[in-house]
């Protein structure tokens, strides 16, 4: 069967004036429209396309790219408020709507939300949801500590950002184990630090165990060096102004997280700055 809301790989089956008929294993076909046509074409050719409902709720197929796929959560944009519901563009020619009866709170045009991709099933049309807890279960989790995850974050809180895990999961990042801007929407690679009581899953964004650091300071420094391919060009020997503007912390406090560092042997001292050891 054609799924919907998902990529499909589909024979190219036969030309018509309108465009390209595409078909499945179980005999099912779709039409791909002349505008989207790939320049060169073999009928029996495979072809990857992406299916959803036309304005005729019927199934179409595109080779554009979705802002989404089905029962995946992602950041899209408002573009248009009406009495039926709040439509957003998702990259595709008719826009996605968010019912009012998925909006956890009122959705504003030109603003941006973090939505869910649902499907119903008896209508076998797609819409978002911006409740997104309801999709997001920890009953029975599938993930484990010191796995690596996929996370995208939704929300911030008090004392940290709650993200979407491997699509299923929810999960929570805390504020003072973050080393770096994080902004709603993002989209990153994690860990799973620790399940609590009640399946709460603490995700660190670095690998459990990967790095132990004497403090934040030190932890900033070495994150810092990994960003710029292994060097730094401040040292010791800098001027203090230099060190707050890069780092937010003095002069003092700076040479000691470097002598730890170089005390455990994560960076070398050099005349002009401080490097990533080998």
């Amino acid at each position: 069967m054609i799924a919907i809301g998902q990529y499909n790989d589909l024979e190219i089956l036969r030309e018509t004036s309108v465009g390209l008929f595409l078909g499945d294993e179980e005999g099912e076909d779709v039409l791909l429209p002349n505008k989207y046509i790939p320049e060169h074409y073999d009928i029996g050719d495979q072809i990857t396309v992406f299916v959803y409902l036309d304005y005729d709720e019927r199934k179409v197929a595109t080779t554009l790219t979705p802002g989404i796929l089905l029962n995946e959560f992602a950041l899209l944009e408002v573009v248009d408020v009406a009495d039926v519901g709040t439509f957003l563009d998702w990259g595709m020619e008719k826009h996605l709507m968010v019912p009012y009866s998925e909006q956890r709170v009122k959705l504003e045009e030109g603003r941006w939300y973090v939505v869910y991709l649902a499907l119903d099933e008896e209508t076998d049309r797609l819409y978002a949801s911006n409740k997104l807890e309801k999709w997001l279960i920890n009953d029975e989790l599938m993930v484990e500590e010191g796995e690596e995850v996929e996370i995208l974050v939704y929300r911030e809180t008090e004392i940290g950002y709650s993200v979407t895990v491997n699509n299923r999961h929810r999960g929570l990042v805390y504020k003072n184990e973050i080393f770096k801007d994080l902004r709603i929407g993002d989209k990153m690679t994690a860990y799973v630090k620790k399940i609590r009581e009640g399946n709460k899953v603490d995700i660190s964004l670095h690998p459990i165990g990967y790095q132990n650091f004497n403090s934040k300071n030190s932890e900033d420094i070495f994150h810092a060096l990994e960003q710029n391919n292994g060097f730094l060009p401040i040292t010791d020997k800098s001027d203090p102004e230099v060190i707050y503007h890069r780092f937010h912390i003095s002069k003092k406090a700076f040479k000691k997280a470097i002598g730890d560092l170089y005390r455990q042997r994560k960076i070398t001292l050099e005349d002009g700055g401080i490097r990533m050891a080998e």
